[in-house]
């Protein structure tokens, strides 16, 4: 529920700042119009009061999006917040009339006989507003993802508007963005997939091992779809999906399911073990780079101007946190263990060795292990480390008014801090710290990487709305065709005088000139769509055999259409409204698969026609050439299938 009230929240201050935008463009024309100092004076006064809204609707959408509390599993007590994505809004669209004029002139239909199709269509885009934040959200926002392509090749030719505009905002900035095709309505399905992906992670209940696992994989899952939206669609105006944005947004969502799997590593507790100690300095080093990783992409010009403060510092506090946890747990391995006749110092000294990169000069790990005036000198540089670190995080924590809201963080980073420095007290009686060695950076290793995937659900099967309208390979808006011609079909020596073949729509070839089939308009490359009252844009050559088998003396009439030639066209630019961006991107349409494309007739030499009735009376057609098809059942043809860690003895 209080996602959904965050969601409404963000669409009403969309509705706002769109509406300052406005304002603010038609106060600029007036400015550069006018040459009335006075009225001048009066236009540059309002654009600071507009300017000024502007800001604080920005400042108030930004503190939307730092919102982690919202998506966070009430249960959650002791882990570190993760972030989640907003979903995008969106403005209601209306494909009834654009459709049923469509339907009517292009193929020829009744489109008031497809009314409850396309309320079905409609139906589903309107639920995809406000999913479900669980799996069957996703599958929602996922079936809807695949009718799209349909739809864009039943609608939407590239040369022909339809005069449906698809209105998206920005997830970040609110900036409204336009397009009359279908790209920004597919590419922001798949943004919010992943935003859903995202919340689901933020959700599970990290205290178990089950919820870690969930989480792992609702975070790899949405850098997966990100992936796919960045390698797919290059040409969205939208920021948010930017290839800059969503590089930075994958790391963010690997670097929190490497997070997840440092949690799930500790989750049992951390055996106080030279080796176990070891291996998790370096699990933290790990998770520390990563963010830091994520923290350098946020800092860079423009992404630092359109994410939310709040990340950014949360990505610079992680990096601390987790290099200080890696820190303390080197230092506990070499200040609470000592080499012993019964342990294996070759395993050790290679343990040692592989966790730095580089030791300070006369150095090395089997000195650091058999002497221990050195082992205790590094192990108390670790633990100067560590102090450092966490004092550096709870500071910058300190400085971000959203950061201070989040009463669990605060005390995971003031308990790690109090247990790194009781760990420095047990040694403040022993000497006191005179030589200030600098400990050598950790090197990070990991057992379980976080990998992208790609959810099966993005792939989930749909069955066309439209699939009345006939095989998608033939009747889509890029191909152009005659209207429907009737036919008189009379056999002479019970033969009609051709040949069909194909699967759906069956196709005439070896078209004899002198039958009169051919007297009465029949053309060769004709495509069958009824046979008597019988619509048979789906059925096979034999399901048509059927239908002609038993026609008399009197004959039967067909409905025939006749492919038209077209020239390919070249991609136009749509109408795109981007709202003063910071960065305007080509409005391009994507290039179409050339799949579909249906390839001219192919010559067939006169064959004796399949309808010679007695012993050339066959089932099957003597074609050589199949057109590619559309399965009934709606099969597509592309569619293949944080808390401190306690050391246990």
């Amino acid at each position: 529920m209080l996602c959904y009230k965050l969601q409404n929240k963000r669409a009403t201050v969309n509705q706002q700042i769109i509406k300052q935008m406005r304002i603010r463009a038609g106060a600029e024309n007036l400015l550069k119009a006018s040459s009335n100092n006075k009225v001048k004076d009066m236009v540059l006064l309002e654009l600071s009061y507009v300017n000024s809204n502007l800001q604080l609707l920005m400042g108030e959408l930004e503190g939307l999006n730092s919102s982690v509390d919202v998506y966070q599993n009430a249960q959650e007590t002791t882990n570190i917040p993760v972030i989640a994505l907003g979903l995008k809004e969106t403005k209601e669209v209306d494909f009834s009339t654009a459709f049923k004029d469509l339907i009517r002139d292009h193929y020829n239909e009744n489109g008031n006989s497809f009314e409850d199709q396309i309320a079905d269509l409609m139906d589903l885009r309107q639920a995809c507003r406000t999913p479900s934040r669980n799996e069957s959200g996703v599958e929602l926002l996922a079936k809807y993802s695949n009718h799209l392509p349909l739809v864009e090749s039943r609608f939407f030719a590239p040369n022909r508007p339809t005069g449906i505009f698809f209105t998206w905002y920005d997830s970040f900035t609110g900036v409204p963005v336009c397009q009359q095709n279908l790209s920004l309505e597919k590419a922001s399905i798949l943004f919010n997939m992943a935003a859903l992906y995202s919340q689901i992670g933020t959700r599970s209940n990290r205290q178990t091992a089950v919820g870690l696992d969930e989480a792992i994989s609702s975070f790899e899952k949405a850098a997966g779809i990100l992936n796919l939206l960045k390698e797919t669609y290059t040409h969205i105006p939208s920021y948010d999906m930017s290839p800059a944005m969503l590089s930075m947004l994958i790391r963010l969502m690997i670097a929190q399911a490497q997070e997840c799997l440092f949690e799930k590593t500790a989750l049992p507790g951390v055996r106080n073990h030279f080796s176990s100690l070891m291996k998790m300095a370096q699990e933290a080093a790990k998770v520390s780079e990563i963010y830091d990783q994520v923290h350098q992409s946020m800092i860079q010009t423009p992404i630092k101007d359109n994410v939310p403060t709040f990340w950014s510092t949360m990505s610079q506090v992680k990096t601390n946190h987790y290099r200080s946890m890696a820190h303390y747990f080197v230092a506990s391995a070499l200040l609470d263990h000592e080499l012993g006749p019964s342990d294996d110092e070759d395993q050790q000294e290679k343990t040692l060795s592989q966790v730095y990169d580089q030791l300070p000069d006369k150095c090395s790990p089997l000195d650091i292990l058999k002497r221990k005036d050195e082992r205790s000198r590094m192990g108390k540089a670790h633990i100067r480390r560590a102090i450092t670190g966490h004092e550096e995080a709870l500071r910058i924590y300190s400085l971000c008014p959203n950061l201070t809201k989040l009463d669990a963080l605060q005390d995971i980073l003031k308990a790690s801090h109090m247990r790194t420095l009781e760990k420095y007290n047990e040694y403040e009686d022993e000497e006191e710290f005179a030589d200030y060695t600098e400990a050598p950076d950790i090197v990070s290793k990991t057992e379980h990487k976080a990998e992208m995937e790609v959810p099966a659900a993005v792939k989930v099967k749909v069955i066309d709305f439209f699939q009345r309208l006939g095989p998608l390979s033939v009747f889509s808006a890029r191909q152009r065709w005659t209207a429907p011609r009737t036919v008189q079909l009379v056999p002479q020596d019970r033969d009609l005088g051709f040949t069909l073949k194909g699967e759906s729509p069956v196709q005439v070839v070896s078209l004899d000139p002198l039958c009169p089939a051919a007297a009465d308009g029949l053309k060769e490359g004709d495509y069958l769509v009824a046979v008597g009252d019988t619509d048979c844009k789906w059925m096979s050559v034999g399901e048509v055999m059927r239908l002609l088998k038993d026609v008399d003396e009197e004959g039967i009439t067909i409905q025939v259409v006749s492919m038209m030639d077209s020239n390919p066209s070249v991609p136009t630019k749509s109408a795109t409204f981007s709202g003063n961006l910071p960065k305007t991107y080509s409005m391009i349409c994507l290039a179409y698969d050339d799949k579909d494309k249906n390839s001219k007739s192919h010559k067939v030499s006169k064959k004796s026609s399949f309808l010679s009735w007695g012993l050339k009376n066959k089932l099957k057609s003597a074609s050589t050439l199949s057109l590619p098809t559309t399965d009934q059942s709606g099969t597509m043809p592309w569619n293949k299938p944080c808390r401190t860690f306690p050391i246990t003895n």
